[in-house]
């Protein structure tokens, strides 16, 4: 943070003021972009993707549920890993009990992983989440799904292409990221939406939060954004 610059409540409302005005443009500018969004063109999903959950061997189309949307969290625990990725359990803590009011409006929300299911649910009930969460392993087989929408590069090799968040580069065996999909009245499944990187700091209210106050995030000292970040039950429980 810089040095405070400290006025008066007249100067402060009237600076206030101002920068509401740029608020706003920057709202209508957000509502505009999402708006482009929706309109984007959709893409359908042509395999058979068979995931492992508590309820049994489910598909893609089973992951919807009663609803017409679906979207994805992909979040980073690969197959060999003991515990999931500690920036990944901090959006987890952030969108953990959302299922229900995205239901309201027509949309399952769902977590898919690379690990076994069993790793899942024993992480899951470490850190006391509720959300919906499936392992792509069938049968001790991953089922590519992580790799084909841009999360998961084995041995940090790119089958795509396309690279993480459509650079061309490979940053990591596992990236997050969130996908979205659409139900279409024929039954089929289309592609709607997916964004990775920055794009899923919406789902994270802590940063949201921190992004109101003086010191913001107040990452630019650490050797890395989030070297900060730990998972729930481990603040104050180090040295």
């Amino acid at each position: 943070m810089t040095t405070p610059k400290i006025v008066s409540h007249e100067d402060w409302l009237e600076a206030r003021k101002a920068f509401l005005k740029k608020e706003k443009a920057f709202t209508k500018e957000r509502d505009a972009l999402s708006a482009a969004r929706r309109d984007l063109p959709m893409v359908i999903v042509e395999k058979d993707y068979v995931f492992d959950t508590p309820e049994g061997s489910k598909t893609l189309a089973d992951l919807f549920g009663p609803h017409p949307q679906l979207l994805i969290y992909h979040f980073m625990f690969g197959e060999t890993w003991q515990e999931g990725c500690p920036s990944c359990s901090f959006w987890a803590d952030n969108f953990d009990r959302l299922d229900v009011h995205l239901a309201a409006r027509d949309t399952a929300f769902v977590a898919v992983s690379n690990a076994s299911l069993e790793k899942l649910e024993n992480y899951k009930k470490r850190l006391n989440w509720s959300f919906n969460w499936v392992s792509t392993a069938q049968n001790g087989h991953g089922n590519g799904f992580g790799a084909d929408f841009g999360v998961t590069f084995p041995d940090r090799k790119d089958p795509t292409g396309l690279g993480y968040n459509y650079t061309g580069r490979v940053f990591g065996e596992e990236m997050p990221g969130v996908s979205a999909f659409l139900k279409l009245p024929d039954g089929r499944i289309a592609h709607t939406y997916s964004t990775y990187g920055r794009g899923v700091d919406g789902l994270n209210m802590a940063y949201n939060f921190l992004d109101l106050t003086a010191m913001g995030r107040h990452e630019g000292d650490l050797p890395q954004p989030m070297a900060w970040v730990r998972r729930r039950d481990v603040y104050g429980a180090e040295g």
